[in-house]
């Protein structure tokens, strides 16, 4: 089989296996890389609910509160209570909290909901174990290969030596630049 044949064989089977990973570390850089911007494991919903509960602290059950959180369609999601200072409560709820103003009854309902997928890619991202790891590790040395065999896929005008070479080289700019005015 000539080198060329074996190159391009090389290049389309390691390609198909580890179109899933690329997209899962694509997708999940994109959110990572805009950490400063959102959650993007969790959405966070923020509201305001109204609780009808007395101003005196030492009135406030966990049954009251139950009755106020079923109000408010939060119905099943109490886990506890306490009160941090005077005329405040807060509420822990499943995947949130609620903190009271006693005095206004007005209560800011603070709740996360995992995002589907991307929660899970954002994990797998951050090297969850060992078998992962070294699962990463073959398909970090597969991407080099990778690399390296789609350089000469093709050749002619379209090729690596006539073509192919300035997009590499353009390619190679970016980092560099970036590396010569921020890092250096």
């Amino acid at each position: 089989m000539r080198w060329r044949k074996l190159n391009n064989i090389l290049h389309r089977d390691l390609g198909y296996f580890f179109t899933g990973v690329i997209l899962i570390y694509a997708i999940s850089g994109l959110a990572i890389n805009h950490l400063r911007d959102w959650n993007p494991n969790y959405s966070v919903e923020l509201r305001k609910i109204k609780l009808e509960l007395p101003n005196d602290y030492h009135l406030i059950t966990e049954s009251l509160i139950k009755k106020e959180l079923e109000k408010n369609g939060l119905s099943g999601d109490f886990k506890k209570y306490y009160f941090p200072r005077e005329g405040q409560l807060k509420i822990f709820i499943k995947n949130g909290s609620i903190n009271v103003d006693l005095n206004t009854g007005i209560g800011k309902l603070e709740k996360l909901t995992r995002r589907p997928l991307l929660a899970e890619m954002n994990y797998l991202h951050y090297n969850p174990n060992i078998w992962w790891t070294i699962f990463s590790d073959i398909f970090a040395v597969s991407l080099i290969i990778i690399s390296i065999t789609g350089l000469i896929v093709l050749k002619g005008k379209r090729g690596f030596k006539r073509y192919g070479v300035w997009l590499f080289l353009g390619g190679l700019v970016v980092p560099v630049l970036i590396l010569l005015l921020f890092y250096y």
